[in-house]
């Protein structure tokens, strides 16, 4: 089979597309036919060489994110081939993974897909929304506490509003001048624009600071000065975590296998409550050119590899 991989680090130059071997579903494993997949920033740190490969290790897969149908499944396994799914696929390195013409993962890591929904909308689903609602669960906010979301218009950010909208939390959203209109759409109680001084932006709305902020675009201290003393501020990159102040918990969300949260994320996309988007889709032969569009950034919605 074709996957996309990675022998030597670099830019995005260094992904390859190589032919693999095609690898076999062990005890309650799954072998999906990749309809599409997802490309997240967590795959520009394997090019770029921030996770080390172990030794021996010939090359590294790419891809966390996938959608497709069940192949072929390994023992104990009782779900009929050609099952629709998502999948993520959350161990960072293996030599292949989801942006490859198949994958094996393991039950915990899979979810029915959305019933009506594209595959290539549904490969999208998996890691941030993840991501949104497990910062979530740690903010124990209440209906009509304030929460600030950064970076509200990115993949993260996005499904964090809409979820957030479901618990009745008011949102002030952070984003470029020209996400205001979707962001409300989304739900967003009130809007900032990223190019405003956010701490005395929020406070217009928020006059002692928000109940808590879900930092997605990994602003650090600046967004947990927009919290009240005694708030909460969770966010996704561990290394601009701020240090805690003025009694505000801080927080780190990280994503890993979860059937059951990801069944459930999947069923509200399919009711509409979650709005995958893609911006841009390549073949897999296009990998490098992929993964340099994904360097780029300024763009709204996923980037997706079809095989």
């Amino acid at each position: 089979m074709r996957a996309a991989i990675v022998k030597k680090v670099g830019g995005p130059e260094a992904v390859e597309v190589l032919e693999v071997p095609l690898p076999e579903p062990g005890p309650l494993e799954v072998r999906i036919k990749v309809a599409a997949a997802a490309l997240n920033p967590a795959d520009a740190a394997v090019w770029a060489g921030v996770f080390v490969q172990p030794e021996g290790m010939e090359y590294a897969g790419l891809g966390l994110d996938a959608a497709g149908t069940i192949d072929a499944v390994g023992p104990g396994v009782l779900l009929e081939v050609g099952t629709p799914v998502i999948a993520f696929d959350a161990p960072v390195l293996r030599p292949t993974k989801a942006q490859a013409e198949y994958l094996v993962t393991d039950l915990a890591s899979i979810a029915p897909a959305p019933q009506g929904m594209d595959l290539t909308l549904a490969a999208t689903i998996p890691l941030n929304a993840m991501t949104a609602s497990l910062a979530l669960d740690h903010l124990p906010l209440r209906p009509r506490d304030t929460l600030l979301v950064t970076g509200a218009g990115g993949a993260v950010g996005g499904y964090a509003v809409e979820l957030a909208r479901t618990r009745g939390v008011r949102i002030v959203a952070q984003g470029r001048p020209e996400d205001e209109e979707f962001l409300r759409g989304l739900g967003a109680t009130w809007f900032v624009s990223r190019e405003e001084e956010l701490s005395e932006a929020v406070r217009r709305f928020a006059p002692e600071g928000v109940d808590g902020v879900l930092d997605a675009a990994a602003l650090g201290a600046p967004a947990l000065a927009a919290v009240r003393d005694g708030g909460i501020f969770v966010s996704v990159r561990g290394d601009v975590l701020p240090a805690p102040q003025r009694g505000v918990v801080v927080r780190l969300t990280t994503a890993g296998p979860e059937a059951t949260r990801l069944s459930y994320l999947s069923a509200l996309a399919e009711v509409g409550v979650l709005t995958p988007r893609v911006a841009h889709t390549y073949p897999l032969s296009q990998a490098a050119e992929a993964h340099g569009r994904l360097a780029q950034g300024g763009r709204r919605g996923r980037i997706v590899l079809v095989p």
